[in-house]
């Protein structure tokens, strides 16, 4: 992806974080008859050697997992996309000194380069399902369990679908947050994003810019 130097991000820690929080990521590769995406939500190993893993299932009607089954070498792409929003001149300090503004989108994401190897066995398949249903279930007041099936129900739907596991070969982050803006630019969005009343989305997006604008001057 296009990178300019100053919206790039290289910490693990920063990287893994929006995966986590956004985990359904679009996976994307290349079939015979070319581009193949789907959103599908993954689960992260980051310790899983040598440099990590992401673990998933798709529908076995869905194709996608023959694609990558019959080019097991090919590399395959996997996009997280985090908070953002639409920047308006008008939050900007420039606009009220010089009027030499222009509007501009916000946004965080995660890339992941790797290789997948499609899995058909019921215990990767058990193991994917149960991890992933207790990553999100946790915290709930009551939360749910495969176990809470009918055994005989749960493994009708194993049959049904296909695991999906990608070794990591490299991770990159683009975090566009007004770090190319001046101070009281970034004050600005960051102010005017964090607006009573605004979406989820936007008041995520103001906490980064008042964040990596603070990392940009410190």
């Amino acid at each position: 992806m296009y990178q300019p130097p100053h919206f790039v991000e290289t910490r693990p820690e920063i990287l893994h974080g929006l995966i986590r929080a956004h985990p359904l990521g679009l996976l994307i590769s290349v079939g015979p008859e070319g581009p193949v995406a789907d959103a599908v939500p993954f689960l992260l190993d980051p310790d899983f050697a040598p440099t990590g893993r992401l673990r998933a299932h798709v529908a076995r009607a869905n194709m996608h997992w023959r694609i990558l089954a019959e080019r097991p070498d090919a590399p395959v792409l996997v996009v997280f996309q985090g908070p953002e929003a639409y920047i308006s001149p008008s939050l900007y300090e420039t606009k009220r000194e010089t009027g030499k503004v222009v509007p501009t989108w916000n946004y965080a994401l995660v890339q992941v380069e790797g290789v997948a190897t499609v899995h058909e066995g019921r215990d990767w398949i058990g193991e994917q399902i149960d991890d992933l249903t207790t990553l999100h279930e946790t915290g709930r007041d009551a939360p749910w369990a495969v176990t809470d099936a009918p055994e005989a129900y749960v493994e009708a739907q194993k049959r049904g679908i296909v695991g999906v596991e990608i070794r990591i070969t490299r991770i990159s982050g683009k975090w566009k947050v007004s770090q190319n803006r001046s101070a009281a630019d970034r004050a600005g969005v960051a102010d005017g994003l964090a607006a009573p009343g605004d979406d989820q989305d936007k008041h995520h997006m103001a906490s980064l810019v008042a964040a990596f604008g603070a990392k940009e001057s410190g």
